[in-house]
């Protein structure tokens, strides 16, 4: 049975009457569109035979979400969560905690990365569901039935899931590392901060010699900064490719710059006299102390190969994808002489036998 709960009191007595479950499914609706941070539209509970359809607009409800989503003793339920923390983060002032992330699980079972829900759920019960309502107006009140039973189907299966798989990676022995990789990802949402060094991340910015990648690194964090206190998303303030072009090109005068700026259909419109400060202010020691751009060429392309190849080995033999052991951007920091704290935990155990063979001896 589904229940629309918009009201604290419906909501504290739901969660009154649920005191024996321990395990819940839990998902949301979020908007996205035209904000930094994802908006909190709708959030889904459910226990069998129960799922709440919760409006979290309504003034209290966040309040008393709050302490439940924060109750370790309670298992949430949850597939692909990254978005959904950062929406109750902003939302609730909460990040869930004791999370079993259904798609991360069904990557530890050998039954591919990145899974998508629908797809899982197929997997896993036969059952085909619906995608009619992907994108729709989550804020919009009130909610269509089509988008109620929508939101609903997001919950009602979780549970069948979660016993499937939990069930296989305590066969396995792998449930521990599903738990501290859901504990890796409520850390990473509690300490949403920005890159110190955007520009790394940045193909655009491969053959820009270093004072650009500097000035890059500057306009890259300006950028996030201000998308971040204006809400809006980072391309609606300075999109990467001008952020590039402004780095490689500095415009000698202001209506040079407001040019380049007119020819770009994505430049901003606002912020023009910041930014222009921005690109012409003097570069301070500590911006050029900022790590290069690896160059492609330099890296040593045999010890990257012996990298994969063990990355390889290792993921055939557990039967799950590379990409969950170690990507080729972690393997190139491991090029460098460092662990990167990605792969600590679990990963860096199955791997540090084979891998530090092949990372260069760091000089004291």
């Amino acid at each position: 049975m589904n229940h629309w709960i918009d009201s604290p009191e419906r909501l504290e007595a739901h969660f009154a009457s649920w005191s024996g479950h321990k395990t819940v499914a839990l998902d949301t609706e979020f908007v996205r569109e035209k904000t930094y941070y994802p908006q909190l539209a709708l959030v889904q509970l459910g226990v069998p035979g129960e799922i709440l359809l919760i409006d979290p607009l309504v003034p209290g409800i966040p309040e008393v979400l709050k302490p439940w989503l924060l109750n370790p003793d309670i298992c949430k339920i949850i597939h692909s969560p990254s978005e959904d923390l950062q929406a109750f983060s902003r939302g609730t002032g909460a990040v869930p905690v004791n999370i079993f992330d259904t798609q991360a699980a069904a990557a530890l079972c050998g039954m591919g990365v990145g899974l998508g829900y629908q797809k899982l759920i197929e997997t896993v019960t036969g059952t085909v569901l619906e995608k009619g309502e992907t994108r729709s107006d989550w804020l919009k009140r009130p909610l269509t039935d089509s988008q109620c039973r929508y939101a609903a189907d997001d919950v009602l299966y979780l549970h069948q899931v979660h016993e499937l798989l939990s069930e296989k990676l305590q066969s396995l022995n792998r449930l521990h590392w599903l738990q501290a990789d859901g504990e890796r990802a409520v850390r990473n949402a509690n300490n949403d901060i920005d890159d110190p060094f955007p520009h790394l991340g940045l193909s655009r910015a491969q053959g820009l010699d270093h004072r650009a990648q500097a000035l890059l690194c500057r306009l890259l964090r300006w950028r996030d900064t201000k998308a971040r206190i204006s809400d809006k998303p980072k391309s609606w303030i300075l999109d990467n490719e001008l952020a590039a072009f402004l780095a490689r090109s500095v415009p000698a005068q202001y209506n040079h710059f407001t040019a380049i700026l007119d020819r770009s259909p994505k430049a901003p419109r606002k912020f023009r006299t910041e930014l222009w400060e921005e690109v012409t202010r003097e570069l301070t020691d500590s911006e050029l102390a900022i790590p290069p751009i690896k160059n492609v060429d330099a890296i040593d392309k045999q010890k990257l190969r012996a990298m994969q190849e063990a990355v390889a080995k290792q993921a055939a033999a557990l039967n799950i994808p590379e990409g969950l052991l170690a990507s080729r951007k972690h393997l190139e920091v491991l090029l460098e002489g460092h662990w990167p704290g990605a792969l600590e935990g679990w990963r860096r155990e199955l791997l540090e036998p084979f891998i530090t063979p092949l990372m260069p001896v760091l000089q004291e």
